[in-house]
């Protein structure tokens, strides 16, 4: 990590441990929406107008919680990285199927991928438990809007 020009209330290990969680984080949320983005273009079938505008707001979802975690990591002097390059290498998003898909199909996958993010920042706020609170704060409340989301997903399995 190089030198930042923003101090840190952190110690230097607990900035590194926290930094690799935030990162992590903006990562995964940065490609959640551009997977939901391109499922809301891809997206088809008799359901097509309620799955559309439900992408549109977990893709709303994603960007603010991107935008919050990443000023979370400049705040505590971690710059953040969320370039394509980096989201291609590192996302916890499941593989997104392409070309046009039925509604069912878009529901299925999405759930599968916001299950897979929740276990994931589950465990991130596990990490940040003893190394910053406030980060683990943040964790708690994307986590919180996005098992809401998935239970809201799954209602339209049942």
């Amino acid at each position: 990590m190089s030198k930042s020009p923003i101090s840190s209330p952190l110690s230097d290990a607990a900035r590194e441990s926290v930094g690799a969680v935030l990162q992590a984080t903006l990562v995964d949320l940065v490609d959640l929406s551009l997977v939901s983005k391109q499922a809301h273009w891809n997206v088809v079938g008799k359901n097509f107008r309620s799955v559309h505008l439900q992408l549109d707001e977990l893709v709303t979802t994603a960007r603010t919680y991107a935008d919050e975690v990443a000023e979370r990591a400049a705040a505590l002097g971690i710059s953040p990285n969320g370039k394509a390059k980096t989201v291609a290498a590192a996302s916890g998003v499941p593989e997104f199927p392409d070309n046009w898909l039925k509604e069912d199909q878009v529901v299925a996958s999405v759930v599968t991928a916001l299950a897979k993010l929740i276990e994931r920042l589950r465990a991130r706020i596990d990490e940040t438990d003893k190394s910053d609170l406030v980060t683990q704060d943040l964790l708690i409340e994307i986590t919180k809007k996005l098992e809401e989301a998935h239970w809201m997903w799954q209602a339209q399995q049942a």
